[in-house]
């Protein structure tokens, strides 16, 4: 995946509230594991690394059906990395899955 490609990918995840950066770690939670994949990719070819993967609980989707919340935790290796500016723009600080709200 080119980077470009990969930032924008990024951004649309910031702004869906699926990535979130805490600390100098970018967290990207999603019910999909093929987005985790996906992220993977994208922090790869942003010259990242991903650091974990964990189902972290059950959510109901619906009445009758609970699904596995991955969460999965990278790190981009610039400190002042562009993503990270564009989050304090349009980010959180809780993903759409937290039920802290």
């Amino acid at each position: 995946m080119l980077p470009p490609v990969a930032r924008k990918k990024m951004q649309a995840w910031i702004r869906s509230r699926h990535l979130i950066c805490s600390g100098n770690f970018f967290i990207f939670e999603s019910v999909e594991y093929s987005a985790i994949e996906r992220f993977e990719e994208c922090v790869i070819s942003l010259g990242g690394t991903l650091i974990s993967v964990e189902p972290t609980k059950r959510i109901w989707m619906g009445n009758h059906r609970q699904v596995l919340l991955y969460q999965a935790k990278a790190s981009l290796h610039t400190p002042h990395h562009e993503l990270k500016q564009y989050w304090f723009k349009y980010g959180s600080f809780q993903t759409k899955f937290d039920d802290t709200v």
